[in-house]
């Protein structure tokens, strides 16, 4: 009679915890998580756009370099940069983890603020990440 007392509590509490274990398999897959039918392919790490020089509000000469740090992305092709809405190119050199990426603010512009907009493209836009600064152009 004990033994079939026993084995009747353990099959009530195997049973109570079997929706507990479909449950965290059936999550398993959420927040770019393996499995679960996540995929490689909605996987990725969120770019990150750090360490503008010179610094937010800064007094600059017209035509002066600007640089910024870009992370987690694959390429420099992902990155644009304007300036008062006017594209501007750049160049980048990988340091491991980043690029080190460099522009010039267009020379034409004169006593103004003015904006630096990056954007750091991605296949998903989760994964993408825009940030700016601003500068006086003396």
């Amino acid at each position: 009679m004990q033994s079939l007392r026993l084995l009747g509590v353990i099959a009530v509490s195997s049973w109570l915890t079997i929706p507990a274990v479909q449950a965290s398999e059936h999550h398993s897959g959420h927040g770019g998580m393996s499995g679960g039918g996540g995929g490689s392919a909605s996987q990725c790490q969120k770019a990150s756009l750090e360490r503008f020089n010179p610094p937010h509000l800064a007094k600059v000469a017209p035509g002066s370099e600007f640089s910024f740090y870009a992370f987690n992305i694959d390429s420099p092709e992902q990155l644009s940069a304007t300036v008062k809405k006017v594209p501007v190119e750049l160049t980048a050199e990988f340091k491991e983890p980043y690029f080190l990426v460099k522009g010039r603010l267009p020379v034409n512009l004169t006593k103004t603020a003015a904006r630096i907009d990056i954007k750091a493209s991605a296949k998903s836009s989760h994964c993408e990440d825009e940030k700016g600064w601003l500068l006086i152009i003396e």
